[in-house]
């Protein structure tokens, strides 16, 4: 009997499966063929490639998500989601298909050469859709703004100065005096206002959601505890923990950083070392975040009203984290800014740092929280 493990490469589509097998050993990879990307089609296949704990399967990570994954998992089957990104390219190749795709997966997967990806629980990716939701309105309600204002400048109309900075309640006052003499101008603007509207109410209905899981979610604890920080408050916290996922497959700060793209980029050769600009990498979703929040550390370090509130109950530990958070950073940027540093930069650094603290919080909420648990149990 062949126990060997098979290595299997999938190239998703929304309609079909590209499948190629790797056995063991140095063999080129063999096309399998297409299948359908169907559960039963899957189902079909698993009984032709032989016993669930001989296959270990990959797919490229992209639009279809990890409904894949979750059910390869299910069947007790080894898989993996692939960062397409990182994936080993041929300098020079310029033909690509399904076949080609699926057979490299398969091969490269079996040669340990794919970097694999977090996989998010089906709660926390519901939770990280509602904060990108919010995200999505935000850009709307942005681009309307733009739309608005682009309209009345292309007809000469501008703001009295009395009703102050763009977008202010005055201004909004204003905004909806304006007339035009045209009848089509008429209803794009009245459209445009309409429409700027009703995206501010799906942001007022998103933001009251997301208030609920920061209350009662399953990461509610942990972002309890992250709005204990400056400059962290329900919006950021939520998203954080939703973006981030599982703090604990960070064993240090620098991993987490590292992930978040906040760690200087590097080239270096023999005795020769060059730092540059930060990655970018990994999630830019959670690093335009800690960007935001890095920006209140240029304030001298003080506990007040709203922050004052949101630490209210939470336990002396994170509290400590949170004032030497604050302490630390507000020198380092200050720091950074007297040896001519752009304010940028010195943001970036902040933030970077800022990273470590949000793990250090995490980490203490996840290793008491067995406890609590036993507790109320």
């Amino acid at each position: 009997m062949n126990n060997n493990t098979k290595y299997v490469g999938l190239d998703v589509s929304k309609e079909e499966i590209a499948v190629a097998i790797a056995e063991e050993g140095r063999g080129k990879p063999r096309y399998f063929g297409m299948i359908s990307h169907t559960p039963e089609a899957i189902r079909k296949l698993v009984k032709k490639l032989g016993k669930p704990e001989n296959l270990k399967v990959c797919y490229e990570a992209g639009p279809t998500g990890y409904p894949l994954y979750r059910m390869f998992m299910s069947m007790g089957i080894e898989c993996d989601v692939i960062a397409p990104s990182l994936i080993p390219q041929k300098p020079g190749e310029r033909v690509k298909t399904d076949k080609r795709d699926a057979m490299s997966l398969a091969g490269l997967f079996r040669a340990g050469e794919l970097t694999s990806i977090y996989v998010p629980s089906e709660e926390n990716e519901a939770l990280r859709d509602l904060v990108r939701a919010r995200e999505d309105v935000k850009e709307d309600i942005l681009r309307m703004k733009h739309r608005i204002t682009k309209l009345l400048l292309r007809y000469g109309i501008r703001s009295p100065q009395k009703v102050g900075k763009n977008w202010s309640a005055k201004y909004r006052e204003w905004i909806y005096t304006v007339k035009f003499e045209y009848r089509p101008v008429r209803i794009a603007f009245q459209e445009y206002l309409q429409t700027l509207h009703e995206a501010e109410q799906r942001l007022k209905r998103v933001e009251e959601e997301i208030q609920v899981e920061a209350e009662n979610g399953v990461h509610a604890p942990i972002i309890q505890a992250l709005q204990c920080l400056r400059g962290v408050a329900t919006i950021t916290a939520t998203s954080l923990a939703a973006e981030i996922g599982s703090f604990g497959r960070f064993p240090t700060p620098k991993k987490i950083m590292a992930y978040l793209g906040l760690v200087p980029s590097e080239s270096s050769s023999g005795v020769s070392r060059k730092q540059g600009e930060i990655t970018k990498t990994g999630n830019v979703h959670a690093r335009k975040l800690l960007i935001e929040a890095a920006w209140s550390y240029r304030l001298q370090p003080a506990v007040r009203d709203k922050l004052k509130k949101r630490q209210n109950g939470q336990p002396g530990a994170i509290l400590d984290i949170s004032w030497k958070a604050q302490t630390r950073l507000h020198k380092r940027f200050h720091r950074l800014m007297s040896r001519g540093k752009t304010s940028n930069k010195a943001v970036t650094a902040v933030a970077r740092e800022l990273a470590g603290f949000i793990w250090a919080i995490a980490k203490e909420v996840e290793e008491n929280r067995p406890e609590k648990e036993a507790v109320l149990n």
